[in-house]
């Protein structure tokens, strides 16, 4: 399947509830390749590299987070860079 790069702005109670460590475990379970990180303003930016399905079906993990909630995510895409880890910064 072909690779795509989705980069997305989580808006919602994320931060200080394990949700980046979250992102990458899942990350790495679905072969996903990017980063995440905290902004500022208490959203989480993050993108993400891989198949449709797979970057779909890690959000579906993501929204389904415990501590946490989402309220809102903005997503687009941008270009494929080829990868290779999924980092928390």
């Amino acid at each position: 399947m072909e690779r795509v790069r989705r980069h997305f702005i989580f808006y919602g109670y994320i931060q200080g509830v394990g949700f980046r460590w979250r992102a990458s475990h899942t990350a790495q379970r679905y072969g996903i390749t990017g980063w995440v990180r905290n902004l500022d303003d208490g959203s989480v930016e993050m993108e993400a590299e891989g198949t449709e399905n797979d970057i779909n079906d890690m959000i579906d993990v993501l929204k389904g987070h415990i501590w946490g909630s989402i309220d809102d995510i903005i997503s687009e895409y941008i270009p494929v860079q080829g990868s290779h880890v999924f980092e928390i910064v």
